[in-house]
């Protein structure tokens, strides 16, 4: 706070595992904030690396991702545009499975946690149950 924080949430033979991300953001708007005009405060990205590592050993242990998980400092707990177009690269996410949580952070204090989930009949993300 007053950062987006990120992650990943891991299923591994039952045992879920939380895995706070590190937020890339303001290195890639320092670096090229003609393609990244939105800083840390407004948006997230997890390092590729520390993603495929995570993803990886989860998969090595006969596990799987659950979620994925961001928070929204001083705004409310919804899938924005933002966050529809990080996860559709390439029109689908790469884990449809997957739970989206988005944290409502106002004021230092969570506010509201909202879950949401690939519908591929209408390819976009709907609020789901977390």
């Amino acid at each position: 706070y007053p950062l987006e924080c990120c992650g990943i949430i891991t299923d591994s033979s039952g045992r879920q595992t939380v895995h706070l991300c590190r937020n890339i953001q303001d290195s890639l708007h320092k670096d090229d904030p003609a393609r990244y005009p939105r800083d840390a405060r407004t948006a997230y990205m997890i390092d590729r690396s520390e993603f495929d590592r995570i993803v990886s050993t989860a998969i090595e242990n006969g596990g799987k991702i659950l979620a994925f998980y961001h928070s929204h400092p001083e705004h409310e707990a919804y899938f924005s545009e933002e966050d529809h177009a990080a996860q559709t690269v390439f029109g689908e996410p790469e884990f449809p499975d997957a739970l989206h949580v988005v944290v409502s952070v106002m004021n230092r204090t969570v506010a509201d946690m909202r879950c949401f989930k690939w519908d591929s009949a209408v390819k976009a993300f709907r609020p789901a149950e977390c």
